[in-house]
């Protein structure tokens, strides 16, 4: 049996690993039946046996994904194991149908092709609270004791998915509003687990990039991060000037299909920091829903000022999606979502979906008759608040580098940035520093590698470089 040392680390979202390296078939065999066990003594009060295994597009990623299936079988369990790659809220989905204790997803969501990893979630259908992957990681040294084997079943996870998804909006409003030429639909799957998933829900046929599979990612990564979408914006902009009078929207997913951002009529990146709002606004006025509003540290400014439009509560959590997941489990929440792309609605699982994102993105449009960037801008004067926002993913030299900027941050943190004053610091994860004009920027380090991130908006795009070029040359 392999020993594994730092090898399985749990972060924000999972484990993951590079291929061959940290993620083997050795420590995936560990890992997999103990998140079966623990998943049992924190479910299994639903008289379930049942585990769902479910894969994405990554290299090898169904072979694991038999792997992780055979090894959770021969600690008792049985398994649901998917026919097919699908999205990861997919598998979140099938828990909750099926009874099961929860789901084992193979993948490693947005990092980039050397990676693969294993998401945890729940029998409530969403991802599993931190104690839950703390008491993983605490069995991984003991032994499980032999048990009957189980037994493995096949599953196609696609067919519930997109009719759960296709009962949540107004289907024949987007098909009408495109069928009709007054909207074109892009989506760019980058190669990952959404590929095919819009058309097969809307039953119309879109114009989707990057659908084949490509475990390289084209050299990049499933990130739906501008960098990564030169493609959709040259096809978005060149649709542009063919068919200036139509609405057009690109929709952007990410590897395991669970992060979205958008691209509007005009070619400009539209990221969840602007979609959460136009998505909040929507559903308290067009579908009339209502519910507490739960956003992570880094979200936008915008978000609880368009929530009091609407009298919706606002509840601030750490990053990671797990965190917003509990919340839904404790209240009635009408939008969870966080700024890398995640977000989930109380009307679905406690899980972010891209695709059912997507769907209300799509629904907006078709509702107003309007590009989602004149929705914003409509937004902004409603509340009287305009802004920019910028990230920037910084590699440090070592952990050891990590360990320093972070005790300065505790023992020695800036009272002035970028010349404007700090007027106070928000820790509950990293660190977000209030400025006197309004603005804020966050510094927060990976937990998994030596890599800082950084975060900032403020009321131009100018003030945002400005903010963040001091920010990297403190790190550097």
């Amino acid at each position: 049996m392999p020993v594994a040392g730092n090898a399985i680390k749990f972060g924000t979202d999972g484990w993951r690993g590079i291929i061959g390296d940290e993620f083997t078939f050795d420590n995936l065999s560990l890992v997999a039946p103990i998140a079966a066990k623990v998943l049992s003594q924190t479910y299994g009060d639903t008289g379930s046996n049942t585990v769902i295994v479910g894969y994405d597009r990554r290299f090898m990623a169904e072979v694991f994904a038999q792997k992780a299936a055979k090894a959770v079988t021969e600690a008792g369990f049985d398994v649901l194991l998917s026919e097919t790659y699908a999205p990861t809220p997919a598998f979140s989905l099938a828990a909750k149908q099926h009874n099961a204790l929860g789901a084992l997803v193979i993948t490693a969501s947005h990092n980039p092709g050397s990676y693969l990893g294993l998401k945890v979630k729940g029998a409530f259908g969403g991802s599993v609270p931190p104690e839950v992957t703390r008491e993983i990681e605490a069995l991984l040294s003991e032994p499980l004791p032999t048990q009957t084997t189980g037994k493995i079943s096949h599953f196609n996870p696609w067919q519930n998915y997109c009719e759960t998804l296709r009962a949540k909006v107004d289907i024949e409003k987007i098909r009408a509003c495109m069928m009709q030429g007054k909207l074109s639909v892009f989506a760019d799957a980058m190669h990952g687990a959404a590929s095919g998933g819009l058309s097969q829900i809307l039953g119309v046929p879109i114009e989707e990039i990057n659908s084949d599979r490509d475990p390289l990612f084209g050299g990049g990564a499933p990130e739906p991060l501008p960098r990564y979408l030169s493609r959709l914006f040259r096809l978005m902009r060149s649709h542009q000037r063919n068919a200036a009078e139509a609405l057009a929207v690109g929709l952007v997913f990410d590897g395991d299909a669970d992060r979205i951002a958008a691209v509007d009529g005009q070619g400009n990146f539209l990221s969840s920091q602007v979609l959460i709002p136009i998505l909040i606004e929507h559903l308290a006025v067009e579908r009339g829903l209502t519910g507490e509003i739960v956003k992570t540290v880094s979200g936008s400014d915008l978000i609880p000022k368009v929530a009091a439009l609407h009298q919706l509560s606002v509840y601030e959590t750490p990053i990671g999606y797990k965190y917003i997941a509990d919340r839904m489990l404790e209240t009635h929440v009408l939008l969870g979502g966080e700024e890398s792309g995640g977000i989930g609605y109380g009307t679905h699982i406690p899980e972010r979906d891209a695709l059912l994102s997507a769907l209300y993105v799509l629904e907006a449009i078709a509702t107003s008759q309007t590009d989602l960037s004149d929705l914003y801008r409509q937004l902004q004067a409603k509340t009287d608040f305009t802004s920019a926002y910028d990230r920037i993913d910084l590699p440090l030299a070592s952990m050891e580098v990590r360990s320093r900027l972070l005790a300065q941050l505790q023992n020695q943190p800036p009272s002035e940035i970028a010349g404007e004053r700090v007027q106070n610091c928000l820790s509950i994860d990293g660190y977000k520093f209030r400025l006197a004009d309004n603005s804020w920027l966050m510094i927060r380090f990976s937990g998994t590698e030596p890599v800082l991130r950084l975060y900032c908006e403020a009321p131009t795009m100018q003030q945002v470089q400005r903010t963040l070029a001091w920010a990297k040359q403190w790190a550097e």
